[in-house]
């Protein structure tokens, strides 16, 4: 039942922008704080940003400030990631993460997405 589903990578030009989103389904995604990670080859998954329940407050890697930004329609049960002014080294994997907790007894619960190809190149 339960999925998170990225879509939105691709091949882009340094210098460009992606949009990412994040359908999440068979949760309460309103009471889930939200990450997006990155896994580039040979590397460590790496975080890129938060956001939380209400996307009051956001965080972001400081490798990506300014260029990147976290946001979320809890009406339609999505999270985005905007990607402006993309560098070879933000090519990688990236992976939609939402965590919480829900009843019973308030169990911590923590989904992945399958990750979507972001390619910056020329």
């Amino acid at each position: 039942q339960v999925q998170l589903v990225e879509s939105g990578g691709g091949l882009v030009q340094p210098g460009g922008s992606l949009r990412l989103s994040c359908a999440a389904s068979g949760f309460t995604f309103s009471r889930s704080a939200v990450n997006w990670y990155r896994q580039a080859p040979g590397k460590e998954r790496e975080l890129v940003a938060a956001i939380t329940t209400t996307g009051g407050t956001t965080r972001y890697a400081d490798s990506v400030k300014g260029r990147f930004t976290i946001s979320r329609d809890n009406a339609k049960s999505t999270a985005y990631l905007q990607m402006n002014s993309l560098k070879p080294e933000d090519t990688a994997v990236y992976y939609c993460n939402a965590g919480g907790f829900r009843q019973p007894g308030w169990a911590p619960y923590d989904y992945w997405g399958q990750g979507t190809q972001v390619t910056v190149s020329s």
